[in-house]
């Protein structure tokens, strides 16, 4: 029963980051645009849809699952910390405390491992 909540876990933490990462494919303009309006580079946007696309597809499959996570936690702190730190607006800091817990299920995941049905598990045997 574990294993299976450990695998359902994973999808709820990936979901999110497939479907932002493929956001950002299709409305490129406009997401590099508001990254420069923040004081990002908009030149690190691909590397940004690389680690949300391949760090969601990574959990999904449970591969590299734990490096994964990590990134993902660096990646939710880092994005609260640069782009939901005004206050001031409600929905900023609820999107900010969203990052820092799901920051907080990812440090889980790395510490848990991603459970017996994952392509990890499999090569592990």
């Amino acid at each position: 029963m574990n294993n299976a909540i450990v695998l359902l876990a994973r999808l709820f933490l990936a979901h999110i980051f497939l479907l932002a990462g493929f956001g950002k494919i299709t409305g490129y303009a406009g997401t590099q645009g508001y990254m420069e309006s923040m004081g990002v580079p908009g030149a690190l946007l691909p590397l940004v849809i690389v680690l949300e696309v391949g760090g969601g597809l990574a959990l999904i499959f449970g591969f590299l699952t734990r490096w994964a996570a990590l990134a993902l936690a660096v990646f939710c702190v880092a994005a609260a910390v640069i782009f939901h730190r005004n206050f001031d607006e409600q929905m900023q800091m609820i999107l900010f405390m969203k990052n820092f817990a799901m920051a907080g299920g990812f440090l889980l995941l790395y510490v848990q491992g991603p459970g017996a049905f994952s392509i990890d598990a499999w090569r592990g045997k």
